[in-house]
């Protein structure tokens, strides 16, 4: 694929993709067969933050994370990640009463690093290839299963508590769409673009970047969860998707010097 295909392809899926989303939503309102309503809350869901993740990926250096990698991590970070993080908030819930929003955003930005790492340990670590813009769009597409999935239960509910209202479920899928790559996309990618960095080439000064893009990531989601209003959202999300390509960029130089490396002389 040619590089220039490559950078525009995040328009092929997200027209794609609407086509789709808008076909359907009108069979549904004309049939007002509910069993559209399964297809209407994945591709509402996944609309958005595939279309990010095509977007990203195209800017990440020279080598391309292969797709079967990015589905896996997309697949199993979604799945994995929201149940050990459903599970650790019940528990830390019935233990403690209260739940903090400091201790949701940690657990959930633990559990969605589960499948980063061991794709990092196993697959990845094959092609002997970890570089960090590689980590990036891994937790890019690991973030994006885990946002879908939570997306996709958000709007079930809706739809239960508003009996059936497909306006309610619209509205979900719209205002949690739009803002998925702002939050577990962007979060995900830059703690796993922090710490391929720090594999890649180890240093103190590595680790402390890692931790501190783990505790900034913990902090966004935490004023995410915390806060209402649009303004405050709007700023969140300049500063979440601002620091991911921030990171992309600088990351670039890294991988393109690293692939070098690697290449037989």
């Amino acid at each position: 694929m040619g590089e220039r295909t490559r950078r525009w392809a995040w328009v092929a899926v997200f027209v794609v993709g609407l086509i789709l989303y808008l076909a359907v939503l009108r069979t549904l309102v004309s049939t007002k067969n509910p069993n559209f309503v399964p297809a209407l809350i994945l591709l509402g869901a996944t609309l958005v933050p595939l279309t990010f993740l095509t977007f990203a990926q195209a800017r990440t250096g020279r080598w391309q994370v292969p797709a079967s990698v990015l589905v896996t991590s997309a697949f199993f970070g979604g799945v994995i990640g929201t149940v050990v993080a459903g599970t650790l908030e019940y528990d830390t819930l019935r233990g403690l009463g209260t739940l903090p929003m400091l201790f949701v955003a940690l657990i959930e930005e633990s559990a969605k690093l589960i499948i980063p790492v061991v794709l990092l340990f196993t697959v990845v670590a094959q092609h002997r290839r970890r570089v960090p813009s590689d980590g990036l769009i891994i937790g890019v597409a690991a973030g994006m299963g885990f946002a879908a999935l939570e997306t996709m239960g958000y709007a079930f509910t809706a739809l239960l508590s508003s009996q059936g209202n497909i306006g309610a479920v619209e509205q979900t899928l719209f205002i949690r769409g739009l803002t998925a790559p702002a939050g577990h996309t962007a979060w995900t990618g830059l703690t796993a673009g922090a710490l391929w960095a720090l594999l890649a080439s180890p240093s103190v000064g590595r680790l402390f970047g890692f931790i501190g893009t783990f505790l900034g990531v913990v902090v966004l989601h935490t004023l995410w969860d915390t806060f209402s209003g649009s303004l405050v959202f709007v700023v969140l999300a300049i500063i979440s998707i601002g620091w991911l390509f921030w990171e992309l960029r600088r990351y670039r130089t890294f991988s393109d010097q690293r692939i070098g490396q690697l290449r037989p002389h």
